[in-house]
């Protein structure tokens, strides 16, 4: 409903003074070492996304929408990030990973490899392995997490612990033949053995762990769920066996079990909540799989005991997956969904000593307009026929999709379907069965120690150089003072060497 107020030019003015009395506040900046951090990655989640989300979460509490604030729109820095691959003007999921997770840009289809490596060519991965900010959080004694709504293995998680050639390598079940008898590992493997006792590990991808054609806990009769694993391994059972000796350790798969721990108790926590994706939020089970939100709550409640602090990154995954099958409805819900997981974090972290970034690794072809009105719902139709087939049509659109559709030579008539339902695939220009990701740069959002850095227009890559450096981690040390929570005065500059190299690769 709009607010009666806002025909009062009162009411605009009040609100943009109480904006600007915060905004001048931001001149005192946070410079305090990050003890935590915290990167919220939105899959897919493209700033159309941002803003129909946005709308989505005010419609859901009775509000027009448009005035409604995310809580990543109360972040008091934003940037923008450039998402191309080195070889891709419109970028994939695994190379945009090992951008803003291990500071490197590479090739689409690859993770935690530099673009010295070739996909799917396994003998071009030893050598060019680059390592993650959740490496280099572990190496300096913090606790690190991964929460995930889509398979622990999957494009995003895996930068963060595996150097893949192929993000489609989940176990050694999907590999060439060629490539394991040359000694490439595959995805799920690495998760356990590259960076030891990762302390939260919470998603799905079940399957992935277990021998081939060993059934699912879960769905024990069906066999698309059944284990893939060709070489016998059953990784569960071998972290289980690894971590007795640690006994805070638990291996959960549904939420019953995730919620019945103590997370004053638990130091090591696995959880894998289905076979392979976890469903849509609109879809969940409530009473066996967790929402984002538990997982972020509980992944939190257990690293932040660590007295040096923890690194957690969490994805909403199938924000993504929503698009590219042209469901609007799911992909906005769980946009929604991964912003109340920022919320909740926001409620069990200090802004003075936690790091949080939220952003996404691309976009989508997904936009809305059409003059909708205001408080118009986000999922229905423009106010007008189309001037050209007299037709009307949703505010939401594709660029390309499964949602083209032709009946009798001309555009399906939308007012026939209905278009709210949950998995509506909104109408595209250009017929594919699975919808592509947008080029255009996405949003970065930052609060907390720090977050000034994240300003302005920058690679992908940045990202974790600025969050190593508000943490002290990994190659941006020599700017801390031991001593105090608060950084020096001085900077670390990188060499003359090295800025020579740098101006005669720009030049």
């Amino acid at each position: 409903m709009v607010s009666i107020f806002s025909k009062d030019p009162l009411f605009w003015n009040t609100w943009a003074q109480h904006t600007l009395k915060n905004a001048l506040t931001l001149q005192k900046l946070n410079q305090n070492t990050a003890k935590n951090l915290i990167l919220f990655l939105g899959d897919g989640m493209g700033i159309p996304t941002v803003t129909a989300a946005r709308i989505l979460k005010g419609q859901l509490s009775g509000l027009s929408g448009e005035e409604t604030q995310l809580e990543m729109d109360k972040f008091p820095f934003v940037a923008l990030s450039k998402t191309y691959n080195t070889n891709a003007q419109v970028s994939d999921s695994a190379g945009t990973a090992t951008a803003y997770l291990c500071g490197v840009k590479a090739n689409e289809g690859t993770v935690g490899v530099s673009a010295a490596a070739v996909r799917s060519q396994c003998n071009t991965t030893q050598g060019n392995e680059v390592t993650s900010i959740l490496r280099w959080a572990k190496e300096a004694g913090k606790s690190v997490g991964i929460v995930t709504t889509t398979r622990v293995n999957h494009a995003t998680p895996s930068a963060a612990y595996a150097h893949c050639v192929d993000r489609d390598w989940f176990s050694d079940g999907e590999m060439p033949a060629e490539a394991v008898q040359a000694g490439c590992k595959d995805i799920a493997r690495q998760l356990f053995e590259n960076i030891p006792n990762i302390d939260v590990i919470m998603g799905g991808g079940r399957k992935y762990m277990f021998p081939k054609n060993q059934s699912d806990v879960e769905y024990p009769g069906e066999k698309k769920h059944f284990g893939t694993r060709k070489d016998g391994r059953n990784l569960v059972e071998e972290w289980t066996n690894r971590m007795k000796n640690k006994v805070s350790s638990k291996y959960v798969w549904n939420k019953k079990e995730l919620l019945s721990l103590n997370p004053n108790n638990v130091d090591y926590i696995l959880g894998l909540f289905e076979p392979g994706d976890l469903p849509y939020n609109l879809e969940r089970n409530t009473e066996t799989d967790p929402s984002l939100t538990e997982m972020v709550e509980l992944a939190i409640k257990i690293l932040r005991k660590n007295p040096r602090g923890f690194y957690l990154l969490v994805e909403g995954g199938r924000i993504d997956h929503g698009h590219h099958e042209g469901k609007a409805k799911q992909a906005l819900h769980e946009a929604v969904e991964m912003d109340r997981a920022i919320g909740r974090a926001d409620l069990i972290t200090s802004i003075y000593d936690t790091m949080t970034v939220v952003t996404a690794d691309h976009s989508h072809m997904f936009n809305f307009g059409g003059y909708t009105p205001r408080g118009n719902t986000i999922f229905g139709l423009a106010p007008m026929l189309s001037d050209v087939d007299q037709k009307p049509f949703t505010a939401i659109l594709y660029g390309n999709g499964p949602g083209f559709k032709v009946i009798n030579g001309l555009r399906e008539n939308v007012s026939t379907l209905d278009y709210q339902e949950n998995n509506y695939q909104a109408q595209s220009a250009v017929p594919l069965r699975m919808e592509t990701h947008g080029g255009e740069d996405v949003a970065v959002f930052a609060k907390g120690p720090m977050a000034h850095l994240l300003h302005g227009v920058h690679e992908q890559n940045y990202i974790p150089h600025v969050m190593a450096y508000a943490a002290c981690i990994g190659q941006n040390r020599d700017h801390c003072m031991s001593s105090s929570g608060a950084f020096s005065l001085s900077p670390a500059l990188p060499s003359m060497a090295a800025l020579l190299t740098l101006t005669r690769l720009l030049c």
